[in-house]
Order: C-alpha cells, then sequence, then structure tokens
C-alpha cells in the first residue's frame, strides 16, 4: 500500500481539534507530526500501525504518536450506519507546554510517550466517552480541555491496553522526505494570508516549479493546488464556527480575494455554503 505524508491543520492559538471523518475503502497509510486520537463510531475493516496490520470495529479506540505511520481501510458497512470516525489532533509539541509539567499528569504524558507505537484501549461500556467526544467536536477554550482532560481519565482506567507496533526506526530517505514535506506544510501556514506562489514553494526545496509539484504530489497523494485550498477551508471552517466575523472578512483571512471563489470552493469542499456551516454551530 502507497504511503503519504499528511499536514493536519490545528488553528493557531489551538492546541488540538476535534472533528467526523469518513472511513473509507481507498485509505492510504499516512504520518503527520501530531498526536492522533482516533475513535470507531461506525464502521468495519483493516487498521495498520507501524508494522501492525489487524482489523478494526465500532468502539475502537487508539493513540497514535507522531510520525507513526497508519491507515484505517474501511472493508464494509456496519448497521447501514455511515462509518465513520471522531479524530482529534493534538499539536506535536504539546508535551513541551508548562502545564503537563504538573505531578497530577505523570501518568497522562506517559501514555502519550508510549504513543510512538501505537496504544488501542478496548472500551467495554463506550457510551460515556462517545458523548464527551460528541461534544468536543462542537466545543472550544476551556470546556474543550477539560473535555479532553476526562477522555484520558478514561483512558487511564483501561486495563490492559494493547501496544500494536514495535518501535519504529525511521530510514535516512523516510525522515529526509519527512523533514521535506514538513518545510513545505510550514511555508503554506505561515504565506497562507499573504497569498501562495508556486515558485516560492519550489524555492524552499531548491526545485524547479515541475519538479517540485511531482514530487509533492508522489509523496502527499495531492497536489499542491489541492492542499493549498484544503488548508484555506480549513482556516475558513474554523472562523465562521468560532467567530462572528462578517463572511467577506472570512473570506479574505482565509487567502481567498474573491467571493463568489470562496463560496464555490466551501460548498464543494464542506457540502455546505459558509452562512449555512456558520448556522449549524449556533
Amino acid at each position: 500500500m502507497e504511503f503519504v505524508f499528511e499536514k493536519i491543520f490545528v488553528p493557531e492559538k489551538h492546541s488540538f481539534i476535534t472533528r467526523n471523518s469518513p472511513l473509507q475503502s481507498s485509505a492510504k497509510v499516512h504520518s503527520h507530526k501530531n498526536f492522533e486520537l482516533n475513535f470507531i463510531y461506525s464502521g468495519i475493516g483493516r487498521r495498520i500501525v507501524g508494522d501492525n496490520i489487524s482489523g478494526f470495529e465500532s468502539g475502537d479506540f487508539v493513540l497514535l504518536g507522531p510520525n507513526l505511520p497508519h491507515c484505517w481501510e474501511l472493508l464494509d458497512k456496519e448497521n447501514e450506519q455511515d462509518p465513520t470516525c471522531i479524530v482529534t489532533h493534538f499539536t506535536e509539541n504539546i508535551l513541551k507546554s508548562d502545564f503537563f509539567n504538573m505531578p497530577e499528569l505523570d501518568k497522562m504524558v506517559h501514555l502519550l510517550r508510549q504513543a510512538n507505537r501505537g496504544i488501542r484501549f478496548k472500551i467495554k461500556d463506550s457510551r460515556k466517552i462517545v458523548s464527551i467526544l460528541e461534544e468536543m467536536v462542537h466545543f472550544k477554550g476551556l470546556d474543550y480541555y477539560i473535555n479532553l482532560l476526562q477522555i484520558f481519565n478514561i483512558l487511564l482506567k483501561v486495563e490492559c491496553p494493547e501496544i500494536l507496533s514495535n518501535p519504529m526506526i525511521q530510514s535516512k530517505g523516510f525522515s529526509k522526505n519527512l523533514e521535506k514535506i514538513n518545510k513545505i506544510y510550514e511555508y503554506v501556514f505561515k504565506n497562507i494570508h499573504e497569498g501562495i506562489k508556486l515558485d516560492e514553494a519550489a524555492a524552499v526545496l531548491n526545485m524547479a516549479p515541475s519538479s517540485f509539484c511531482r514530487y509533492f504530489k508522489k509523496k502527499t497523494n495531492i497536489t499542491f493546488i489541492e492542499y493549498v485550498k484544503s488548508v484555506r477551508i480549513g482556516i475558513a471552517a474554523k472562523l465562521l464556527a468560532e467567530t462572528d466575523n462578517q463572511i467577506t472578512h472570512i473570506c479574505f483571512e482565509s487567502g481567498y480575494n474573491n467571493l463568489a471563489n470562496f463560496n464555490h470552493y466551501f460548498k464543494k469542499s464542506m457540502g455546505k455554503t459558509p452562512s449555512a456551516y456558520r448556522k449549524s454551530f449556533r
């Protein structure tokens, strides 16, 4: 199965983000710098974490560390529900924050450090954790953080969590490609408001634009233009959900200079117009 690199959009002034995500039958093995909490809401299939290949089903809960290759590949539907998971991503430097120096969080820190091999939790009664996760999709601020701590408090009480993968030894080629792709991600995030230029992005890796485009598509499974659009839509979605800024203002804040184009690409990506998307959070 093909391996690709991925960048998870975590907005500025946020340490983590929770969202509903569909499961796909054509999923790719991928890696990103973030920690990931993944709860299977509905669906069955094959899970790949590092060198571990096993099945997954509704109710599975997995914690992953940064740069750990993984994939959830849908094999069938369950109970005719749309196969989905609820995913929380953390910024990769979350353990360096002063907050995690508190002795009361020692066990949580230890759990996060073990996540570099992937950890599966089998929770007997998942109703409480599902309720908290569903709230986190819409929460922000302190309520979000409190709910996240509640999730970890539940996970720390699970008996005999399963370590999924052997320790990963990254090859020089893997590390080199990861470093290159992350340089491009950083360029995009730093310049998304002012404007992204293909020749500037290519220059970050000392490549010609045509060679850069081929390299980026091969390593991420999407074109550079598609990636930039996804970042812009991610920024816009967060601003629509969490602020009262005018949609015209959000259009420009997310890097678009044309309201018609913004409305078109937002609806194409999110399935709703910006105004309808905002109403779903009110």
